[in-house]
Formats: structure tokens, sequence, C-alpha cells
């Protein structure tokens, strides 16, 4: 058994003696009161929002509550895209002892009505028509949902004859002349309390609400404002879903705690623009976008002019040679220059088109990712390290220092933080960020934190000597051939996942001889070499059924095989006919793959690798 003592919490940044968001919103006010705290972009206007206006807004929503008839531990549901509204909702809900329950946008509204009717929520937040048709769908079967608040209220003007429903202007109008209740209101939450429910991806059953106190998220304030050595002069982009605990700490809980500004985009689509707009200082991103971008550059680059593509080749040949000095934390004078040469000549263009330009930390978090991809994104100088954390530690586990970074890991037990490695290879953390349990599941809480407080992550790794984590696998999604042999699946599909022309990849082989996989290509990367090549396609399972484009991937899967055991190649693949969806219930809302529904619904193409 592996363990790591913890490391002493040292108070970044001015120490306040905030006990929740609410009271640090108000302390933050208080120091910073007309500066920019958030922008919005608006009709092509990027709107800054002032901590003082951030604060009156979210007091009069939660004022808006009070006067709605909600008490203390009753839920709020929020159902919208990333917006200033979503954290005046979160903040302003807090500050009157509401808990408030995130939606993701993309949730169909079986969801919606499971979510909802899980947590009982009182009180719905939808953004616009679109969310607000899902509730409705389900209405009749939601007793406890009292009141409906539609943040986008032109697009639902034919609903507003109903008693249960308002427009956000209506809702905050309700608490406006009361405002000044708020601090007071604030000031009475107990720290140990409930202050919001964040619900899990549900990749092998339904989502579970992991119920997170004040105390939790006031030790991820503390304990990442030091890790990031984040200050008010950083920018945040927030476009991962703010129901997603990782979101929350970059756009509310590490905001709050330093003082940066928070910028809301177009989302969606839009995403690539809003990032080069904004240029963030901070960047957070999931193995999905990480990958996206390397994806675009591998276009640019093969649509470049020759000389472009050689000046590129040669500047990534030279940031990788340099890559390894930059992680130990020595960059000598030479390294210096040849750094300050790739960046003039390629890299600060590049960066510039992706939106990395001042990138200062970049992050990756939530699922694993290929180290291949991290070195390629160290080549060009951002130096994006891995963490590690869940839902249920408030995201509080462990970060990959900037001085001593060992790609493959990810990293040393953050401050505060105790990690231990069960016999059984599963991994376990104690820390002030341990969340108080599952609403309404004493029994998945008992089996998640046993009675001396350490939290059972599901998860199988090692602990090497220097104290760096490495991660095998979740347990569950462990495979165990026929022949008894143990598989780390993700692995091996981050491996695959590691071509520009792979976007998913989900290996299989439970009890069976050998391992297939299943594999959906990156449309755009594929469809680019396609037409490049003249082969001509209309759509996604079109182009997936090409000859050709099986050749290309079959290509890249013996290329993969030949660095592995020869248990763990993939004997056969298949290409999956349409892209993974969300709505379709193979993907959680955060992109990551439910194995047993994608098995279930391509079982003809399994069965076909098996025959």
């Amino acid at each position: 058994m592996t363990a790591t003592e913890p490391q002493p919490v040292v108070s970044a940044g001015e120490p306040g003696a905030a006990l929740s968001l609410p009271a640090m919103l108000l302390e933050r006010a208080g120091k910073m009161g007309e500066r920019t705290a958030l922008r919005h972009h608006l009709l092509g206007v990027w709107e800054p929002i002032t901590w003082s206006d951030y604060l009156s807004r979210s007091a009069r929503v939660g004022m808006a509550l009070l006067e709605l008839g909600v008490v203390p531990g009753d839920r709020i549901a929020i159902h919208s895209e990333n917006r200033p509204e979503w954290l005046y909702a979160d903040i302003g809900g807090q500050g009157v002892g509401a808990v408030p329950v995130g939606i993701y946008p993309t949730s169909p509204a079986t969801e919606v009505e499971y979510l909802i009717g899980h947590s009982e929520a009182v009180v719905l937040i939808a953004e616009d028509e679109e969310q607000l048709d899902k509730v409705l769908e389900v209405r009749d079967r939601l007793p406890k949902l009292r009141h409906i608040v539609v943040i986008e209220a032109n697009t639902v003007l034919q609903h507003l004859d109903d008693p249960e429903i308002m427009t956000f202007e209506q809702f905050e109008a309700l608490g406006a002349g009361c405002e000044q209740r708020w601090p007071e209101k604030v000031t009475q939450l107990d720290p140990e309390a409930m202050a919001l429910i964040v619900y899990t991806s549900g990749t092998t059953g339904p989502p579970k609400g992991a119920m997170l106190s004040h105390r939790n998220l006031v030790a991820a304030s503390d304990t990442f404002s030091q890790a990031f050595e984040s200050d008010e002069n950083d920018e945040v982009l927030s476009y991962l879903p703010l129901c997603h605990i990782a979101e929350r700490l970059s756009s509310a809980i590490n905001a709050l705690r330093v003082g940066y500004v928070v910028n809301f985009g177009r989302g969606g689509p839009f995403f690539a623009k809003d990032l080069r707009n904004v240029q963030p200082t901070i960047f957070l991103g999931v193995p999905r976008v990480w990958e996206k971008m390397a994806a675009t550059v591998e276009i640019r680059m093969n649509d470049a002019s020759h000389i472009k593509r050689s000046l590129y080749n040669w500047a990534i040949r030279r940031g990788t040679s340099q890559a390894r000095d930059r992680m130990d934390g020595e960059v000598g004078l030479a390294s210096a220059v040849l750094a300050w040469l790739t960046w003039l000549l390629v890299f600060r263009s590049l960066r510039d088109k992706l939106g990395l330009r001042r990138v200062r930390v970049a992050l990756s978090g939530a699922a694993p990712i290929a180290p291949q991809l991290l070195e390629f994104f160290w080549a060009m100088g951002v130096g994006v390290r891995e963490g590690y954390g869940q839902t249920e530690n408030t995201a509080v586990a462990t970060y990959t220092p900037a001085d001593n970074v060992r790609l493959g890991k990810v990293g040393k037990a953050l401050p505060g933080v105790e990690l231990r490695i069960e016999e059984s290879g599963e991994i376990l953390t104690r820390s002030a960020a341990n969340f108080l349990g599952y609403l309404n599941n004493p029994e998945a809480t008992a089996e998640t934190v046993d009675e001396d407080g350490w939290l059972h992550t599901g998860d199988v790794g090692e602990i090497d000597a220097a104290g760096f984590l490495t991660i095998t696998d979740r347990v569950k999604d462990l495979i165990i051939t026929a022949g008894g042999k143990n598989i780390s699946p993700s692995e091996i599909e981050n491996q695959l996942k590691v071509s520009p022309f792979v976007r998913e990849a989900v290996l299989i082989g439970d009890a069976a001889k050998y391992l297939v996989a299943l594999i959906g290509i990156e449309f755009e990367t594929v469809g680019d070499w396609a037409t490049r090549r003249e082969l001509p396609y209309t759509t996604y399972g079109d182009l997936s059924s090409k000859p050709e484009v099986v050749a290309l991937i079959g290509e890249w899967v013996d290329h993969v095989n030949r660095d592995l055991a020869r248990v763990e190649q993939v004997k056969r693949f298949r290409l999956l006919p349409r892209e993974l969806d969300h709505e379709s219930g193979e993907l959680t809302a955060t992109q990551k793959v439910k194995r047993r529904a994608v098995a279930a619904e391509f079982d003809e193409l399994i069965g076909e690798m098996y025959r």
C-alpha cells in the first residue's frame, strides 16, 4: 500500500475570512467594486460587468428566491449555457441558503426530468425556449417544481400568461429594493451545510447527486489559487458547462477567490473565435479540446505552402527537443534563444490563431490524455499540465508541478490532500474538499467514503517514489480477457486517438479471446484528407464507409499495435457509421463514452468482429 502525507495549505493572495462563495463575492466587491469582474459577448461587443454589478444582481436574485417562497435547503435548478445569469443564480441562491443544481444545456427532456425530479428542485431557471420546451414536456411529472424563470424572455412570450412562468427581468424585480438584506443572509450560512449539488457523469448508471458544502468550496479555492498562482490580472474563458465541477472551479470558485476576469463568449460553434478574442492567461481544456486543436493545426499545415510546412516541421522538431528542459525547469541560454526564434517565426502566429498566445497556465483534466498530445503542445511552448480530481472531492487531488513535469502522470498531491493506493490498486483521497455524500443515496455514499474519511475514487493507479500519481483506468472499465489478462482500455484508446483522423475509440474484449475496437473518425480532418485526394463523399456515414478511409485508419491501428504487447493489440476494428451523441445516450454531457450504451447500440458491428 502506498500513501502520501498531506502537504500544508498555504493561503494565496489576500487571506480574507470568507466562509462561502457569497462571502467571497462581498469581499471582492468591497475591494474591487468598479473593476471588471465579468465580460459577456452581446451583439458583437464584449460588455464589461463590474464587481459591484455582479454583487447587486446576485443579491437581487437571492432575495427574489426568498420572495418565491424558497427556504434554506431548497434546490434551484439552472438549465442554461454559460452566461452571467448562471452565476447570479448560483451565487445569489447560495447566499440565501438555496442549493443550486446545474443541468447540462444538451440534456434531453428525459434527463431534465430525472435531475429536477431527483433533486426535488422547486425553481427552474431556463435559458430560452429550447430549454423551456424540455421541461414543459415533462412538467406534469415534476410535482415539486413550482416556478420557472426564463432568461431570454423574447423567445417565450406565448407562455407568459402561465402564472408559474416568468421572465428573468420579472424575477429580479421581486428582489429589487431588498438587496441590502442579502449580506445578512450570507453571514448566517453554516460552512458545513450543503452549498450545491453536482451530478456525476453517469457513465455506468443514472447520475448521482454529489453534495458539496460551503467548506468544500472554500477549501478548493484556497488550494487552487495557490496551485495556479493566479491573481486579479488573469483572465479565463468560461466555455465548459458550468454544471461541471471543473468549470465551476475556474469561473466561480477560483475567480471569486483571487478576483480575475471571467469572459462569457457565444460558445458552441463560436468557441474558437471566442478563444482568439479573449486570449486567456489560464486555460483548462478537457482532452477532447486539446485533440481538436491539434487536428486543426494538422489541417492548416496540410493546406499550407511547402515553405510554411517545412518551417513548421523544423520548429516542432526544435520545440520537442527543448520541451524536456522546460518540463524540468532548466532552460539554458542557447535553449532560450532557440525558443525565441521558433516563437518569432512560427509559434507566435500559430498560438495567436489558436487563442493560446497569452496562456501561462494550461491544464488538461476530466479524462485521460495521450502523452504524445501533451508533447505536441509543449513543443510549441504551451506547457499543458495534467491534474486529477473528481466531483466527489471538488476536483482537489493532484496537480503537476511547473518545474517537474512527467508525461503520463497526473502530478503530485495538492496541498492539504492525502493520497493512498489500496491493495486492490484503487486510488483513495482524503482532504477538506471531500464531499458530504450522494443525495438520497446513503448506500452509494457508504461505498464511496469509508469511516476514516477516505474517498474511494473508483480509479486504479500507482504512486511512484517521488509521489507522482499514474492513473491506469476506472475499476469498472478494466477488461479481463478470456485468458485472464487485465487490460486498461483507456491507455490503448488514447494511443489510437493520437491520430488527428481518430475522434473516438472504444475497446471491446471482456471475456473474449482478443481485443477489437469501434473507431469514430474525426469528420473535419478526414474530410480534408479526402478532399485533397479528390475522394467524393456526402455525409459522415458515407465518408466512414469508404474503403480508402478504412485503409487509412487501418494503417494507424497497425502503427499503434507495433508498440503493444500481443495480448493488448487490436485484432480487428470497425468504423462507426455515425458520430456518438449525448442525446442518443452514447456520451455523457462531458463527452465521456458510455461503454455499455455503445456496445448495445453497435452490437452487430461487434459481433461481426468476433465471427
